[in-house]
């Protein structure tokens, strides 16, 4: 078996989910190769011997699309693969312009394109991923969200669900103590958020809720993992000295083990990695209802309306000044991502997709 993954994001959860995938299947024995830009990604595949194509790539659709689908397309002809599966809206677009139903396709979006645009953009996405079902064999999606999100818009590709994982043998819970140690954190009552800073991520909704949490948890810490474009202007917004923006961090774990709860203050979502990070490390989460949160949380901390603020901060004040139902709430999720979350389960389900189209193929 020869499969090539196609993926736009080199960072954070997209990048995490092709990493795995192409490392598990490798351990089937296939041979994997995997097409992406420079960055994290290709760097990590590189050090753990996966293939890597250089794929230059911008975010959003454009002019230069044209080049990057023809290149795209001269590369996947070259590797000749059994399979292509697509990750992202933008390999999506690229990879099934390239191909154009020549090769099994998967496509998995990671969340849909037009659930973050607007107007006219929003039109062409849903437009475009109802004209691209027809070069779509198997569509992947991350939640139950997800997928019920594309039926309602009538994207009827044939389609499975198969919710992000997380490594649960190298995410335990550990000492919170001799994190904050190594962190050089204070022991204090401490929310963690990680994630790109962007507007997609909301770290601005959680700042808005952070004054009433230190109303009710004077001595509290918020502590801000990640980078992204929004950052300076809201450093400089909410320059409290309760909170420490840490800036871009290649290990999280111990982040993680630091927190009291993590909180996942997100605009849209398709499974985020967040909150099964943190449920496999044991610690509680508190998160905004959008896409794959109510799926992966359960009763493992508090979702919220998406956008409610007021019951963000609630939320995070109650388990900050509670560190019993924080703990309760994280051996819930320790066994809730032991069960239905471990990446090695994950692995095995795309794996079994691709078996499966690959010889209806042949």
């Amino acid at each position: 078996m020869r499969i090539v993954h196609v993926t736009q994001p080199v960072e954070a959860g997209v990048a995490a989910v092709v990493l795995e995938l192409a490392v598990a299947q490798r351990e089937l024995g296939w041979r994997v190769d995997v097409a992406c830009p420079p960055g994290w990604l290709a760097d990590r595949l590189r050090e753990l011997r996966v293939a890597v194509h250089d794929w230059p790539a911008s975010r959003s659709p454009g002019p230069a699309t044209v080049a990057e689908t023809a290149r795209l397309r001269r590369l996947l002809a070259a590797l000749d693969p059994d399979a292509v599966h697509l990750h992202s809206s933008k390999a999506g677009l690229a990879g099934r312009l390239a191909l154009r139903g020549t090769r099994p396709t998967l496509f998995q979006p990671h969340l849909w394109s037009f659930q973050t645009a607007r107007g006219a953009l929003r039109r062409a996405s849903v437009a475009w991923e109802r004209y691209a079902a027809r070069w779509t064999d198997q569509l992947v999606c991350v939640s139950d969200d997800e997928l019920r999100a594309g039926r309602d818009l009538g994207i009827t590709t044939p389609a499975e669900v198969v919710c992000n994982g997380v490594d649960t043998s190298a995410l335990r819970p550990r000492s919170r103590v001799a994190a904050r140690v190594r962190l050089g954190l204070p022991d204090a009552p401490t929310a963690v958020c990680v994630g790109r800073v962007a507007p997609l991520k909301g770290q601005d909704q959680l700042l808005a809720a952070w004054p009433s949490v230190l109303a009710r948890v004077p001595g509290a810490r918020l502590v801000l993992v990640g980078d992204g474009p929004m950052r300076a202007r809201w450093e400089a917004s909410a320059g409290h000295p309760s909170v420490r923006w840490w800036g871009h961090h290649a290990a999280v774990a111990d982040f993680y083990t630091a927190a009291d709860v993590v909180v996942l203050p997100s605009r849209a979502e398709g499974m985020a990695l967040v909150p099964l990070e943190a449920m496999a490390s044991g610690r509680t989460v508190v998160a905004f209802d959008v896409g794959g949160v109510r799926q992966s949380v359960g009763d493992a901390g508090a979702v919220v309306p998406a956008g409610d603020v007021p019951a963000l901060a609630d939320a995070v004040a109650t388990r900050l000044a509670d560190p019993l139902l924080a703990a309760d709430e994280g051996l819930t999720g320790r066994r809730r991502a032991e069960v239905l979350f471990d990446s090695v389960r994950v692995g095995d389900q795309v794996a079994t997709l691709v078996e499966k189209l690959v010889g209806c193929g042949r």
